[in-house]
């Protein structure tokens, strides 16, 4: 089976509808969490992920929707999250909310996580020079899949790998390119995975943050992909 993993959406559509036209086809498409913040298209980016994603788990700004004010440290974060609560419908917002911290997939093969794996550090950030620290956690599993970080990579780990395939609205690894990645459960190890990343429209982006009154700093991280 062939698995499209995606992660960090932060409501950036263009990239997001880029990132799945440029997707190889896949069987299931998964995402870790974080579908809104940050950027104009909450309220789009939660329908388009809820109809092509099989499952998807909730992220830190998924979880803080209803209170934007705990990241008023952070004005890229709370605006972010302010135009989000102001823009989903009590529909969207109730399916955010429900959202499960952690699932499996693949015949529970696979942990699909936003954060760290254990539930008392749920927002903890895992870099990928990191994951062979997250050996405790791989139990059975053949893999763990993780975002948060926005850096992509991949790791072998206790005989399987653990992986972020990139964010899709907001890398932070010094690409701006959108990020995802391709997971072949008939493979093993990091042999399974295929990580991709594909330009989109950054500009339409950045004037679309202008026009919905969002800090200035969030249109322009998007291109130093930072």
């Amino acid at each position: 089976m062939k698995v499209g993993l995606i992660s960090d959406v932060h409501a950036n559509l263009p990239a997001l509808e880029t990132v799945l036209d440029d997707m190889p086809a896949v069987d299931r498409i998964y995402c870790a969490g974080d579908v809104v913040g940050y950027n104009p298209w909450p309220a789009e980016c939660v329908e388009r992920v809820r109809d092509v994603a099989a499952a998807t788990v909730r992220g830190n700004h998924d979880r803080t929707v209803e209170t934007p004010e705990r990241y008023a440290a952070n004005r890229m974060a709370e605006a972010g999250l302010e135009h989000a609560k102001a823009s989903l419908s009590d529909e969207q917002r109730e399916w955010i909310g429900a959202l499960p911290r952690a699932e499996t997939f693949g015949g529970d093969r696979y942990l699909l996580v936003h954060s760290h794996p254990a539930a008392e550090r749920e927002d903890a950030y895992v870099y990928p020079e990191e994951f062979p620290n997250l050996d405790r956690h791989m139990g059975e599993y053949d893999g763990i899949v993780l975002g948060h970080t926005h850096v992509q990579g991949c790791r072998a780990v206790a005989g399987g790998f653990v992986l972020n395939p990139g964010s899709v609205g907001q890398p932070r690894d010094g690409d701006p390119r959108a990020g995802y990645a391709v997971l072949d459960t008939t493979a093993d190890g990091t042999d399974a995975v295929e990580t991709y990343r594909v330009k989109y429209d950054v500009d339409r982006v950045a004037e679309a943050v202008r026009d919905a009154d969002l800090p200035e700093t969030t249109a322009e991280r998007l291109y130093e992909g930072k």
